[in-house]
């Protein structure tokens, strides 16, 4: 009697395509070293001025130049070759770390200096973003983009919880205990130094990673037009914004998602921190137990909707709806929890959800935008979640001088309700599904580019 064999499962596609291989090895590689200056730059700055109002203005002058020129940025990735963009901003990137390390190990630092370098990695990160989100299209067929970001976007947030940890331990390595002097500000830069270094060989790393990617043209492209005045790159931002609101479905999720980004990223920021000073015993610690279970419940939200593409209602918009009605119902009893474990508990389930729909939200995002436009398309979707949500922030810090965390946790669940009602309306917005498009490497206009021309 013979035992049946098992059909074996196929093998994954997109672990045999070699461009995605580089372009994914180089992506985790620089953006597990982007953990170690975000944990480092404020911290550098409450070392040299002891001044949390200087390490505002610093923080300031990176997401400053990326929200201003985010558009921009798009503008150009859709007039050059994205991958041409991103490996300058790349070698940018790298420049200014070394020079902020090296500075930082000889004591030669200047404040001035140190605006400076925060000032252009926010302006290179508002050419890097559109760049980024708009390559993957160009390197894999069609039909498993859903896949790549939900790997992408999953690795991406593994490396949000083991970055912070890999950078923190090398900081406290290299420069001592890490604790602070008398002063009260941190007493050896050692440390901090030798993390930037690391952030600036991520970034070489990564760019000698993305030489190797070998980019498809997608029918619709459009050459690079060079020598182009400032007036034609503003004309085509506004064609672009014009797009948008011409097309029902893209006016009607980003509409949708302003709203959501407005009512629920805020207090995300701005509530919960006071919420674990003020009403949970662990305080800190409870606040950084919540956050890390949000991650980790996004991260497996992520990768199920990339490992299970089609599992969701009948249409995208659908699922959004559902999808939301759930956060709701988990955000508003947030302000009842009596112990961190409970809130951490929900804040995972929240994290959860919004992992597995933003893969699909985001891969719907890249197929209905037509490839001339993919640049603009993207930096404006990313300039409303970037723009609204420290809007909202700043709104939450506000309102709780007279209103209690509870109640904002019990009226934004209230607000996303509410949005999604309105929601159930907009006959676009749950019409929205994933379009039909031929798969990349099987369109005949569609082909290799071994070098691609240099900006």
């Amino acid at each position: 009697m013979s035992a049946k064999t098992k059909p074996k499962r196929p093998p994954n596609p997109l672990m045999h395509n070699r461009n995605f291989l580089w372009l994914l090895g180089g992506g985790v590689i620089s953006m597990l070293g982007d953990q170690f200056s975000l944990l480092a730059m404020p911290w550098l700055v409450l070392a040299v001025t002891n001044d949390t109002l200087a390490m505002g203005l610093v923080l300031g002058l990176i997401s400053l130049p990326r929200a201003v020129f985010l558009l921009v940025g798009g503008a150009l990735v859709d007039r050059y070759p994205a991958r041409s963009v991103l490996l300058l901003t790349k070698y940018v990137n790298a420049v200014l770390l070394g020079g902020l390390g090296a500075g930082v190990l000889t004591g030669t630092l200047t404040i001035p200096v140190l605006c400076g370098v925060a000032f252009g990695i926010g302006l290179a990160s508002a050419f890097s973003i559109p760049a980024g989100t708009t390559i993957l299209p160009r390197v894999i067929p069609g039909d498993q983009l859903q896949a790549a970001n939900g790997m992408m976007m999953g690795l991406r947030q593994a490396t949000l919880l083991l970055g912070p940890l890999m950078a923190g331990g090398l900081i406290a390595v290299v420069g001592g205990s890490g604790k602070a002097a008398a002063s009260g500000a941190p007493s050896d830069l050692a440390g901090l130094g030798a993390a930037f270094l690391v952030d600036c060989a991520t970034f070489v790393i990564s760019a000698l990673t993305l030489y190797q990617v070998r980019m498809l043209t997608l029918p619709g492209d459009t050459p690079a037009r060079k020598g182009e005045s400032l007036g034609a790159v503003f004309r085509s931002i506004g064609d672009g914004i014009l797009h948008f609101w011409r097309d029902p479905e893209l006016r009607a999720l980003c509409l949708y998602f302003s709203a959501t980004t407005f009512f629920i990223g805020g207090p995300l920021q701005a509530v919960l921190p006071v919420f674990a000073r003020d009403r949970l015993a662990d305080g800190a610690d409870g606040f950084g137990l919540m956050m890390g279970l949000h991650g980790v419940g996004t991260l497996v939200g992520m990768t199920v909707s990339g490992a299970r593409p089609n599992f969701r209602l009948r249409t995208l918009g659908a699922t959004i709806l559902l999808i939301d009605s759930l956060v709701a119902l988990v955000f508003m009893p947030m302000g009842l929890a009596q112990h961190t474990w409970q809130a951490a508990l929900l804040m995972a389930i929240a994290g959860c959800l919004a992992g597995f729909i933003q893969i699909g939200v985001f891969t719907w995002i890249q197929r209905r935008i037509p490839p001339a436009m993919l640049g603009r398309g993207m930096s404006l979707f990313m300039f409303i979640v970037m723009s609204l949500a420290p809007l909202s922030s700043a709104l939450c810090g506000w309102l709780m001088r007279y209103v209690p965390p509870q109640v904002m946790f019990l009226g934004s669940g209230l607000a996303l309700w509410g949005i999604v009602a309105l929601g159930l309306t907009s006959k676009s917005l749950r019409a929205i599904a994933m379009p039909v498009r031929t798969p990349p490497a099987a369109a005949p206009a569609e082909t290799p580019i071994e070098n691609p021309a240099a900006v």
